[in-house]
């Protein structure tokens, strides 16, 4: 297994110029690559304006595409171009009237796009009218392979729930990736302990990529972040504007902390089946 890996978090801001928008992450992705990046991790909708911003607006199913449409096409080329694995989160056209909130890996080495990741748990709230755009998917979480480095995905609100991560973990996952959108004025020190908790919690390293910048309905915060296994944020972006932040993640970390804190080793999955299958939900017509 290589000693680190050296990731970028794409920090950035768009506009309803798509085009721009597209340019200007292809720009980050030659950058990130030019400053010795092995993978870049967009946003959530990282080239698309944050449309569940609106209420139930159809006009917005326009900028859905396939995961072989023409934006992966045209990144799957420029990771391949700059030798750069990349991570990209799109608004994907699955079927018929089936869209979700997806993310794909397009390696450095070209092929297919993989995945996709689908968002599991869709939000609804004032900022996030997800369930009106979005399917909650229904794959199990996925885990790749970056030249020995395993990889995992938790797409914004998916985050907040520990059994998500936690299978990334089990099925290997050393580093989790989270693309979300927070508003300046979400709890955003919450967010980040919480993610702190995650990584100490499965001994791994945690990167989260957040939008920047004022919409028309929105402002978002930034301050995307790193933590290690230890639970510490080894880097931080700035809040407030534009970042691509490079950081190199030592993976021998998760050995260390996995032989003082053996908590995995220590987990009683047994029990915890056996607890699952004796309770009893009382619903408020049974009370």
């Amino acid at each position: 297994m290589p000693k680190s890996l050296r990731l970028a978090l794409a920090q950035m801001a768009v506009t309803e110029n798509l085009a721009a928008n597209q340019q200007k992450g292809l720009d980050w992705v030659k950058q990130a690559a030019k400053e010795g990046a092995q993978i870049i991790c967009f946003t959530e909708l990282g080239l698309l304006p944050f449309f569940p911003q609106y209420r139930a607006e159809k006009k917005f199913f326009q900028w859905a595409e396939a995961i072989d449409g023409p934006t992966v096409k045209k990144f799957a080329e420029a990771a391949v171009s700059a030798n750069i694995h990349l991570l990209l989160n799109i608004f994907e056209r699955a079927g018929t009237g089936e869209y979700y909130d997806s993310t794909v890996l397009l390696k450095a080495t070209g092929g297919p796009a993989l995945g996709p990741v689908r968002m599991m748990h869709t939000a609804e709230e004032p900022g996030f009218n997800e369930k009106f755009y979005y399917w909650s998917g229904n794959t199990p979480p996925q885990v790749f392979d970056l030249d020995g480095v395993k990889i995992g995905v938790a797409i914004c609100y998916d985050r907040h729930f520990p059994e998500y991560t936690r299978q990334l973990v089990l099925q290997g996952a050393e580093i989790i990736f989270t693309p979300f959108a927070g508003l300046v004025d979400d709890p955003l020190k919450m967010y980040e302990i919480e993610m702190q908790a995650m990584a100490f919690q499965n001994q791994i390293f945690v990167a989260a990529v957040n939008r920047v910048g004022k919409e028309p309905a929105a402002e978002f915060v930034g301050g995307s972040f790193v933590g290690d296994p230890s639970g510490e944020v080894i880097a931080r972006a700035p809040r407030g504007e534009e970042k691509l932040l490079v950081v190199d993640c030592d993976l021998s970390r998760l050995e260390e902390m996995r032989q003082v804190r053996p908590f995995l080793r220590d987990r009683r999955p047994e029990i915890y089946r056996a607890w699952a299958s004796q309770t009893q939900l009382t619903t408020l017509a049974d009370a």
